[in-house]
């Protein structure tokens, strides 16, 4: 149970008294919040602990809510925008309440339908939670607990030239070069990835493959099962461009051309001038 009500992640409160509009739960400190009727459950009874997001409703009263956001606060993630206006713009945060990115905390052009990768914080002026897209100086330098080779969780936030950039288990900031890239990616995806190299200047270099793991004998695997969903044919060969590849079997040349000497070598397909058989 919370000693406190906190705003922006889950409190565990218990159920102090019924009203018309609601429940009201309490912490510990006797601090009081409503729950209103449309979440209530017929398990919460006087006296019941009771597992609630805080937020702030239109009158910047404190409210409890049993929806879980798509971030709470000092998380990320990526959010679809709403509504525009002068001040900012407004973004799904997965309750009743869309969550305000003020003006000043944009980097990029707002336009309803789009996906901005946002960290929810509190406003230390108005006690609010609002998202911003300045969010670079939130993620930490001193890398703890994290090892070469160690999976990790990622959120894409920026295409570079030279791959994207991405945010590490919540914390920390990283890139994962093109070079690395099998697959079609974008920004807003969450994806596993495996730590290459931690850098000096506190950033991550990472991989979507385990390092030293990535056996031919995976890939071709890969390459039959495509095949297979595929009526047992492709127009693929050991001349087929890098690119269709990459989209295709989500592997490099050097990967797939060594997939089809195993493949063909096992006598599991079937190599021909313009393409390859499950035999």
């Amino acid at each position: 149970m919370n000693e406190k009500i906190e705003l922006g992640v889950i409190n565990t409160l218990k159920v102090n008294r019924l009203t018309e509009p609601g429940i009201y739960l309490e912490a510990l400190d006797e601090e009081v919040v409503l729950l209103p009727n449309a979440y209530i459950r017929s398990d919460m009874q006087i006296g019941s602990l009771v597992d609630v997001f805080i937020y702030t409703d239109s009158e910047d009263r404190l409210v409890a809510t049993t929806l879980k956001p798509y971030a709470m606060k000092n998380e990320f993630a990526c959010l679809e925008v709403v509504d525009t206006a002068r001040f900012g713009a407004f973004v799904d945060i997965g309750l009743p309440k869309d969550l305000l990115v003020p003006i000043n905390k944009q980097t990029s052009t707002y336009n309803v339908g789009a996906r901005k990768v946002l960290r929810v914080i509190e406003d230390e002026k108005t006690q609010r939670l609002i998202a911003t897209e300045k969010f670079t100086q939130y993620l930490l330098k001193d890398i703890k607990d994290l090892e070469k080779n160690n999976e990790v969780m990622i959120l894409l936030y920026s295409k570079t030239p030279l791959g994207f950039k991405v945010i590490v288990n919540n914390l920390y900031d990283g890139m994962i070069f093109h070079t690395e890239i099998f697959e079609n990616i974008n920004v807003g995806d969450i994806k596993k990835a495996y730590i290459k190299n931690i850098r000096d200047d506190g950033k991550l270099d990472l991989s979507l493959q385990k390092i030293g793991q990535k056996k031919s004998g995976d890939n071709s695997q890969r390459v039959l099962e495509i095949l297979k969903q595929n009526s047992g044919k492709l127009d693929f060969t050991y001349k087929s461009d890098a690119e269709d590849i990459k989209n295709v079997f989500a592997m490099s040349k050097k990967a797939f051309k060594s997939a089809l000497t195993k493949l063909i070598s096992e006598e599991k397909i079937i190599l021909e001038d313009s393409c390859i058989k499950v035999k």
